[in-house]
């Protein structure tokens, strides 16, 4: 049955409205930690590595042959995209929209802090394993023109600029790169939220990913899908260097950005509305 106008004459909306979404996101978050044992979370969670990482492929596949720099950058990020609506469709577990959704969850309920600390761990671990696998099995199975490897190549190289700097002030940057990035990724899990409709869902989604992506913000769900890819073909430094050195600053950073740029500013200002 179609929506009809409401007592205004307006039509209905086609989004869920901002100042519903971070109760949605509660609400999620809260049949999630009831419905879900850590072992289904942990599938869920590798299943959404798997994705991810497959982002992560086609993002370098596209724009092979490209000249313009921009254009590069806009095309890697769009076809990463796919990765993470593929998530956001199947509901599966992906560590940076769970620093959105159990922020919310925390602040909305009763839930033990124990308890969501052990799915977000599991989030985190199960998107590594999920990541790592999906690595080996493409690079197993498929052989890719050099450009394409070249292309792997390079978005490693601008993600472990900081190790070769070295330093506090360089690690800091990696948690700093990853709050932007999860401040993007945090609006992403919003959008979806709101939207009504698959193409209501995807064209934020996409916009938002894009965005850090073409901005090489610090993701590490997507970078262990990157890693993943280049340590199956047989190069880079070695995981020790990528964990230590970019997945898991920024997954600091991811939780830092997704709870404090995201969450808790719209829990606090549509809280503090609806009370007036």
């Amino acid at each position: 049955m179609a929506e009809t106008a409401d007592s205004n004459g307006l039509p209905p909306f086609q989004h869920l409205r901002a100042v519903h979404v971070i109760d949605a996101m509660a609400t999620f978050g809260q049949d999630r930690l009831e419905r879900l044992g850590l072992p289904r979370a942990f599938l869920l969670a590798a299943l959404a590595g798997g994705f991810i990482t497959l982002g992560g492929l086609l993002s370098i596949l596209l724009p092979v042959g490209i000249a313009a720099d921009g254009l590069v950058r806009l095309v890697e990020g769009f076809a990463f995209s796919a990765g993470f609506f593929f998530v956001v469709l199947s509901e599966a577990v992906l560590f940076t929209e769970a620093n959105v959704v159990l922020p919310a969850t925390l602040l909305k309920s009763d839930r033990p802090a124990r308890k969501v600390a052990a799915f977000w761990a599991t989030a985190w671990i199960g998107n590594l394993t999920g990541a790592i696998a999906t690595g080996e099995l493409v690079m197993w199975a498929q052989s890719y023109p050099d450009a394409s490897l070249e292309m792997l190549r390079h978005v490693i190289d601008l993600k472990l600029q900081y190790w070769r700097e070295g330093g506090a002030q360089a690690w800091l940057q990696v948690v700093g790169s990853g709050v932007l990035a999860n401040w993007l990724v945090g609006m992403a899990a919003f959008f979806g939220m709101m939207g009504r409709t698959i193409f209501g869902k995807f064209i934020p989604i996409s916009l938002a990913v894009t965005l850090f992506v073409a901005a090489n913000f610090q993701h590490s769900p997507a970078n262990m899908g990157y890693f993943a890819l280049l340590h199956a073909h047989g190069d880079g430094a070695g995981w020790p260097v990528a964990l230590v050195w970019n997945i898991v600053p920024a997954g600091i950073g991811n939780v830092i950005g997704a709870a404090v740029l995201v969450t808790i500013p719209f829990w606090f200002v549509f809280r503090t509305a609806a009370r007036r």
